[in-house]
């Protein structure tokens, strides 16, 4: 089922990440850096919420790199994006690696909101808000879909002229570990305006943590630095 009318999209986006499909489970390519963060934001999330025996939604989830390790925690995953490539690509690699507990929709988080309110244990939402007009329509629907007592972890850029150098100067021009217009400046989101936006969806703010990155040992590790990449903690009262 396809969810794109009305919905809160970019459609340059959607057609930036489809183009690139193909290579989501390639280790060196492109989405090399997300094979690289996701043990440490699987393990992360995994530790304040517990995975196993959870239902769980991956909002914007591309090619299920971090849905179908949650699943193989032993969480009940349903992983959903709009860009149908790339959920194709993911459902391919659940058939090919014989993952259990994970399926793929092609649905908003606005719309599945609307569908299921309240019927998740856990949601995640990485690397994602930056790419849409209207963030905090998603972290509205967002917090729709958790149950009472539920969590909610966000990853996001800061904006500022630290993250401008090492988000998109450094990452994309330099060390090319992304392609060149993966991200844009103006949408990057501020800790302060997401913990805001987080607190009005009805959200109480847990935790946050910085994620750090060093291009001569390309190693990533978390940290109390929020000022490039960061992860937000939230649970829903």
């Amino acid at each position: 089922m396809s969810s794109t009318a009305n919905a809160n999209v970019d459609p340059a986006e959607l057609a930036k990440f489809s183009e690139l499909a193909h290579r989501w489970w390639d280790p060196n390519s492109e989405f090399r850096p997300l094979h690289q963060i996701n043990p440490l934001r699987l393990d992360w999330i995994d530790q304040q919420a517990g995975l196993a025996g959870k239902t769980v939604v991956d909002i914007g989830c591309g090619g299920g790199i971090l849905s179908d390790s949650m699943a193989r925690r032993g969480a009940n995953v349903l992983g959903i994006d709009l860009a149908g490539k790339s959920l194709k690509v993911a459902q391919l690699h659940a058939m090919e690696a014989m993952t259990t507990g994970v399926e793929y929709r092609e649905i908003s988080a606005e719309a599945l909101a609307a569908e299921r309110p309240g019927q998740f244990d856990v949601l995640t939402c990485m690397e994602m808000l930056e790419h849409v007009p209207q963030p905090a329509s998603t972290i509205d629907a967002c917090a729709r879909l958790v149950k009472p007592g539920g969590w909610l972890f966000f990853s996001t850029l800061n904006r500022n002229p630290k993250s401008f150098l090492f988000a998109i100067l450094g990452a994309e021009y330099v060390l090319k570990l992304l392609p060149r217009g993966t991200h844009e400046y103006a949408r990057f989101i501020r800790p302060s305006e997401l913990a805001s936006a987080c607190r009005q969806a009805g959200l109480d703010v847990v935790s946050m943590r910085g994620m750090e990155y060093n291009p001569f040992t390309q190693r990533y590790w978390l940290s109390a630095d929020t000022s490039v990449n960061y992860l937000l903690a939230c649970r829903k009262p």
